[in-house]
């Protein structure tokens, strides 16, 4: 495996703007994080009620440890989180930038969404939590049901009740807790109590307070509906609302095996789920790379053939040919025993080796063989021409094993993930040239003696004839160009250092790349709208992408995610997975289908549409709008911004770089409440309670559990919809005077608390009275890189341009605008493993030349 142990932590805090999120939560957080051992990145996003850290360690560093630093980590943060978390931080074995191996959608024409989202989250996530190798199972586009409780504002200030007296009073309305028991002289009773409310009908009957003597109910003053969580995600499957769910394989797991098992589930998951929903696998991710493998398989069965085919016709003769044909399938399938014990997988790259191994393999063979057969042909019998002619080949033998294997020594010493990827490779055809010496020196020998005959040398027939009469001619050719370089010894030594030169000069000018492109049928999208965009306004939006999407006809389904998730950062950006048809069912490459698909989107206003292929291999751990990263880093959060547009405006007019876009997000809307501290003081109103209150109706405020059997669900505070749709409504929210500053519990045991204590209306006057109101602007994500604020630019490559090319023109950019020093900026992902592997490549041939130069200088005894 290739991946780098990665680990994500995410921690929920609803109602949270960016900048709250970052100086409340993740910042603490970094701070432990920061002291774990070998971890060699660490990232973050902080976005609306929602942070997210991601961790990335050395290579060789045990995820199930580095897990145990987390925890740990997580547990010395808990004393400086907020401690209204909902939720407490969850990580996952995870990389966040990895595209899921399996993707499912759940939908229905009779079972609502609401439902739906409970199914997945109460029975499909836990069980395919438990398969083993998947890291995260994500629910997307539906949350937990949730009871969520719609405050009139206008009612509360006719019956004078505040929101703080809604909420203390359903907190004391809703309890479960233990009771106790009875035991008697004969019988024993457990104490049980309608303490708790799990049904709409029983919240709409809890009293808030009295007025005049009479109960003031829930009812009167608000609208209680069954809901989500959070009401502003959404998730679609062609064009039509469904629940998503994401599975991620965890790093190391291997890929096929994980999957294999998630479909061994599945059916079992389908019985267990009610009639009318019905459960798609949107995308495998198996499926190409099963393809590939094949191929692969295909490719060393097709060079085995060959390389037996071409022995035959030049050894022409059956039983030479069988000899040599043993010994390639052998040392195959005995370097396949060392690879198992190793604990190699079949993979692409492995079947590689082998492939490029054939010929190496059977070269010993040949060699061993044409001795025999000179010693045959000299008269001697078949025992003593084999026992001879191993003995006078055998140094041979090993020098060709020794010298192959210093090829690949240098690949061993390799840092990074190409180090990784290529370790394997490396050892995979060291082990095949090794057991082929192994055999070539034992069986090879053997199966001579026994079935190698001298025989007199005959015409044979006319196809045999001519191509006798071609290897003559070649090998006379070869004979009389030798002769003319020994007879030109310098200029073949100008020739020579001519050719070293030239090849020094096109290893500098050819273009360099780092991974190719691949077509494994998925290709994810990131919709990006106006920073000022409300969620019914993004969902119309992406609709119409999914909808010019899905007329393409090699698109066969396109799963679409909007709103604020683990996927997307901001509400003004939105997530589609689109799956292709498969490879051998279109003609266009991946590529191609792209370029179609920006051009259905590009006439759609108001929103932008960045596409990138999917591939198997995935190193960075940011999700970005294009394949390629260049990360700003700096202390003071609006010049990193500032300078990180500058730079993206400038690479966007490289005719090396396309979709070249900026991750800053800091022209988002927002009111600015700015409280008169000294009139707040006069009428007794804390800045406590004015934060309280505005929570409690904006902020999606998770107030009391309803706890199940299988589950918990949520009891949700907000003012209703029609008081959340513009800063007017500011003006209609009241906040209690002094007398509200009495303590009122959160929570009792005696459920009549909170009424009592609302007998008599407490004065509230509106927040307009003692704020007044600005509108203003506001990041919408808050970035950090080693704790430091940071902002990320993605870009493509244009055209025929080469990764090394566009790491040149990034360079060059970022000279051109006169960056300071207090910004620093460095590539990341797979740009910046490119840099370190380029940076160390010319070292690696050069070790492998000296490598080389000194193997056979030991073997042969001499150094010139």
């Amino acid at each position: 495996q290739v991946d780098f142990p990665t680990i994500q932590v995410t921690t929920q805090l609803p109602g949270g703007n960016p900048e709250t999120i970052s100086a409340l939560v993740t910042a603490p957080l970094e701070r432990q994080f920061g002291q774990i051992p070998s971890l060699t990145a660490m990232t973050s996003s902080s976005s609306f009620g929602i942070s997210q850290v991601t961790l990335q360690f050395d290579l060789n560093r045990d995820i199930d440890g580095a897990a145990q630093d987390v925890q740990s980590a997580i547990n010395a943060a808990k004393s400086v989180l907020p401690q209204n978390l909902p939720y407490p931080p969850v990580y996952s074995k995870v990389n966040p930038a990895d595209t899921p191996i399996v993707t499912l959608a759940i939908t229905s024409p009779s079972i609502s969404l609401r439902n739906l989202s409970d199914l997945a989250d109460t029975l499909l996530a836990q069980r395919l939590s438990e398969v083993s190798g998947v890291g995260r199972v994500t629910v997307q586009g539906g949350l937990k049901p949730a009871i969520r409780i719609q405050a009139d504002l206008t009612r509360l200030a006719a019956y004078g009740i505040s929101l703080e007296d809604v909420r203390a009073a359903i907190s004391g309305a809703n309890v479960n807790g233990p009771k106790g028991s009875l035991d008697g002289a004969q019988q024993s009773y457990m104490i049980a109590a309608n303490d708790q409310i799990d049904t709409v009908h029983t919240y709409d009957d809890v009293v808030i307070a009295y007025r005049d003597g009479a109960p003031v109910k829930l009812r009167n003053i608000a609208n209680v509906i069954e809901g989500l969580e959070n009401q502003k995600v959404g998730g679609w499957y062609q064009g039509q609302p469904a629940v998503v769910i994401d599975i991620q394989r965890q790093p190391g797991a291997n890929v096929i095996e994980t999957v294999q098992r998630i479909q061994r589930e599945l059916p079992r998951l389908q019985r267990a789920m009610p009639a009318g929903a019905k459960l798609t696998i949107v995308s495998d991710r198996t499926e190409t790379i099963r393809a590939s493998v094949r191929d692969v398989q295909f490719t060393l069965i097709l060079a085995v053939a060959l390389v037996v085919t071409v022995v035959l016709i030049f050894l022409r003769t059956i039983r030479a040919t069988v000899i040599a044909g043993v010994a390639l399938p052998l040392s195959i399938v005995a370097t396949f025993g060392v690879m198992w014990f190793c604990g190699f997988s079949l993979d692409n790259l492995s079947l590689m080796a082998l492939t490029i191994g054939t010929g190496f393999v059977v070269d010993d063979a040949i060699v061993m063989i044409e001795n025999i057969v000179r010693h045959l042909e000299a008269g001697e019998d078949p025992l003593n021409a084999a026992l001879r002619g191993a003995r006078e080949i055998g140094f041979t033998v090993i020098s060709l094993t020794v010298s192959l294997i210093a090829v690949f020594i240098p690949l061993l010493f390799m840092t990074g993930i190409v180090g990784r990827m290529f370790r394997e490779f490396a050892l995979t055809l060291t082990i095949a040239v090794v057991v082929s010496a192994i055999v070539s020196l034992t069986l090879t020998p053997m199966m001579c003696s026994r079935l190698l005959r001298h025989t007199e040398p005959h015409a044979g027939n006319r196809l045999t004839r001519a191509f006798t009469g071609l290897i003559d001619g070649t090998v006379a050719l070869y004979h009389s160009s030798l002769e003319w370089v020994l007879r030109h010894q310098f200029a073949t030594l100008v020739v020579t250092f001519a050719t070293l030169v030239a090849t020094i000069w096109l290893y500098i000018i050819i273009p360099k790349g780092f991974l190719p492109p691949q077509d494994t049928g998925l290709i994810t999208a990131v919709t990006e709208a106006g920073q000022e965009i409300s969620f019914s306004e993004m969902q119309q939006l992406q609709a119409k992408v999914v909808d010019a999407i899905r007329q393409d006809p090699d698109v066969t389904g396109v799963v679409s995610i909007a709103g604020v998730t683990t996927l997307n950062a901001t509400p003004n950006a939105g997530r589609l997975t689109i799956a292709l048809k498969p490879r051998d069912a279109r003609k266009p490459f991946v590529s191609e289908v792209i370029r179609r698909l920006k051009d259905l989107v590009a006439p759609i206003p108001g929103i932008q549409v960045f596409f990138q292929p999917v591939q198997d291999i995935q190193i960075g751990t940011r999700l970005s709008r294009a394949q390629y990263q260049y990360t700003l880093v700096g202390t003071d959060t609006n010049e990193v911004m500032n300078w990180a547009d500058q730079l993206a405006e400038k690479m966007q007019a490289s005719p090396l770089l396309r979709d070249v876009a900026s991750e800053v997000q800091a022209r988002g809307l927002r009111t600015f409440i700015n409280v008169d501290r000294e009139k707040a003081g006069r009428l007794g109103i804390s800045m406590q309670i004015v934060n309280d209150t505005l929570n409690d109706a904006f902020g999606q405020r998770q107030i009391s559990t309803i706890y199940g059997q299988a589950n918990q669900y949520r009891v949700v505070l907000e003012a209703a919809p029609e008081y959340q749709r513009d800063p007017s409504s500011l003006s209609k929210l009241y906040v209690p005077t002094s007398a509200a500053t009495q303590p009122v519990p959160v929570s009792s045991t005696n459920n009549t608390t909170a009424a009592q204590a609302a007998q008599s209306a407490i004065p509230q006057v509106p927040i307009s009275v003692i704020a007044s109101f600005a509108r203003t602007t506001a990041p919408l994500v808050v970035m950090h890189d080693e704790q430091f604020p940071a902002a990320t630019i993605s870009f493509n490559l244009a055209g025929e341009a080469s990764l090394g090319d566009a790491v040149s023109a990034v360079k060059a950019a970022e000279r051109e605008i006169g960056m300071p020093s207090s910004i620093t900026g460095a590539f990341a992902g797979d740009a910046a493993e490119f840099s370190r592997s380029l940076a160390g490549e010319p070292w690696l041939i050069l070790a492998a030349a000296i490598t080389i130069y000194i193997v056979l200088g030991v073997l042969y005894e001499s150094f010139i």
